[in-house]
């Protein structure tokens, strides 16, 4: 049994993706933000007080990258784990370290300033990891492999939202890697799911 805690605001978008690859069914437990995060229930499975949260079979898996990268193990007759483990899990790291880092910092209008201040970082500038990211995908369709893993689902998900949100710079080989995941039916039947769990405005 898969139980999803999540927000249509939140990274959770992410993990919804990742369980729609898989195909498994799984209920979903939407928290708005404030006191049902907190209360000690949910405390009691994400300490942090935040979405998303994947519990299977009494296993609880927080962390985009975690849950994404579980599921994939869990489910190995799905494809979405890498054979070429060491690249997977290279990018799957560095999408979870420098360029999570990267992208929230720059969004709080932080740069570090001088080389003495891009070393404490771990990860120097956004730039250097954009760049970074960009010459793997030059010479790569996909991030691990040459073909679709749940590498993808969480690397993609980070390039799309920073394109669409321009919290990335923009070139050409970023846009053409989302160009080969936006289409995904998991994707789209991820977004239509939490499309219709967003706040109707008034």
């Amino acid at each position: 049994m898969l139980t999803f805690y999540t927000n249509p605001m939140s990274r959770g978008r992410m993990v919804r993706w990742m369980l729609e690859e898989t195909g498994e069914p799984y209920e979903t437990v939407v928290l708005d933000y404030g006191p049902p995060m907190k209360s000690a229930e949910y405390l009691a499975l994400n300490p942090m007080g935040k979405v998303p949260t994947l519990v299977h079979d009494g296993k609880v898996i927080t962390e985009v990258a975690a849950i994404c990268t579980y599921l994939a193990q869990a489910f190995p007759e799905k494809g979405l784990m890498a054979r070429d483990s060491a690249s997977f899990y290279r990018w799957m790291f560095f999408g979870a370290g420098p360029l999570e880092q990267a992208v929230v910092n720059a969004s709080f209008g932080w740069a570090p300033q001088g080389p003495q201040e891009a070393r404490r970082t771990g990860y120097g500038s956004l730039e250097t990891v954009v760049a970074t990211l960009t010459d793997h995908l030059a010479k790569n369709d996909y991030i691990a492999d040459g073909r679709f893993t749940a590498a993808d689902v969480y690397l993609g998900s980070q390039v799309g939202w920073g394109l669409a949100f321009k919290s990335i710079p923009a070139n050409d080989t970023l846009a053409a890697y989302w160009a080969r995941l936006e289409p995904r039916a998991a994707r789209k039947a991820a977004a239509i799911k939490d499309d219709a769990l967003m706040p109707t405005r008034t």
